[in-house]
C-alpha cells in the first residue's frame, strides 16, 4: 500500500469542507440546499455545458 502523504492544500480544503458540514449540522439535506444556495448567488461563476463547443463536438461524434 503507498503511504500517504500530506498535501497542504488538500489538508486545507477539507478542512474547509468539514466546517461547512458542521455549519449544517452535518444533515446531507441542509448541506444540499446549503450549496445550491451558493449556486443560485454565483450563477455568472457556473459554465453552461450546452453551450460549450467542445461538449457539442464530443456528443456529435
Amino acid at each position: 500500500m503507498k503511504a500517504t502523504q500530506n498535501d497542504p492544500v488538500i489538508d486545507e480544503i477539507r478542512e474547509v469542507r468539514r466546517r461547512i458540514s458542521a455549519s449544517c449540522a452535518h444533515d446531507p439535506d441542509k448541506l444540499v440546499a446549503h450549496y445550491k444556495k451558493l449556486q443560485e448567488q454565483h450563477k455568472e461563476r457556473l459554465i453552461d455545458k450546452s453551450k460549450d463547443p467542445k461538449q457539442r463536438d464530443e456528443s456529435a461524434a
